[in-house]
């Protein structure tokens, strides 16, 4: 599917979605994902072997003045709370460390499209709040991938191919050693659906599992870093001695 194509999609989605009432939406001259305490997103995700969950996200390079996380849904409904004590830590050269808070949520079944916001409150008693439009519906799984189990040993360079996912602007390859367990290659975000995987990540003889993770946008000022993701099943290939 075309970048143009899957604009008009998102936006007939957003056509077809429920109101906003007036006053509920911030102003989209500046990115409503983002507060003086940090940034808010939520991912729809479809992952194998599960039902849909939400991936739900808050980045603060404020976190010592943090004293509550609160998710809610568009009709301000609590959704969830993240738990201050379990983060990853962001450290990039020449910034200010920032922790990244994340929670793994099934969607609800009364789960609706909208704007899903975050308070957070300091220990001071101070409250911000940021927000992230949500669309329910789903992105299919990657699929029809080659080479796959069967497909016989492969000479090198080998190169990946799928069939591309409708409304999927930009796919992530992720490439995995078998017998060692490791994780030997991650592409760059792709907008096609063909990888060439560099010939020093694999090994004459070795045995590898590969999977794509699709999604819609990227950094989007309405959807946040993207809004809807996917993970294919794994496929498996051997290369030639």
């Amino acid at each position: 599917m075309t970048r143009t194509a899957s604009a008009a999609l998102l936006c007939l989605s957003l056509l077809a979605a429920p109101a906003v009432q007036a006053g509920e939406s911030p102003e989209l001259n500046q990115d409503p994902h983002y507060s003086d305490m940090g940034f808010f997103d939520i991912h729809l995700c479809n992952w194998p072997d599960r039902v849909p969950f939400f991936k739900i996200l808050f980045s603060s390079a404020q976190f010592q003045h943090i004293d509550s996380m609160t998710v809610y849904t568009p009709n301000k409904q609590l959704l969830a709370s993240l738990d201050k004590s379990k983060f990853r830590v962001l450290q990039k050269e020449n910034k200010p460390e920032k922790r990244v808070y994340m929670l793994d949520l099934d969607v609800p079944e009364q789960a609706s499209t909208g704007w899903y916001s975050i308070d957070v409150k300091t220990a001071g008693g101070a409250q911000y709040q940021a927000r992230d439009y949500v669309i329910m519906t789903r992105l299919e799984k990657v699929s029809v991938m080659q080479p796959a189990a069967g497909a016989g040993p492969q000479q090198l360079p080998v190169t990946l191919t799928w069939q591309p996912v409708p409304g999927a602007q930009y796919y992530q390859v992720f490439v995995r050693d078998e017998w060692s367990g490791d994780m030997v290659f991650s592409s760059e975000l792709l907008n096609t659906a063909e990888l060439k995987i560099p010939e020093d990540k694999l090994e004459a003889g070795g045995y590898y599992s590969w999977s794509v993770h699709a999604r819609d946008t990227n950094e989007h000022v309405l959807l946040g870093v993207f809004h809807m993701g996917s993970m294919s099943t794994k496929a498996f290939f051997s290369v030639a001695d």
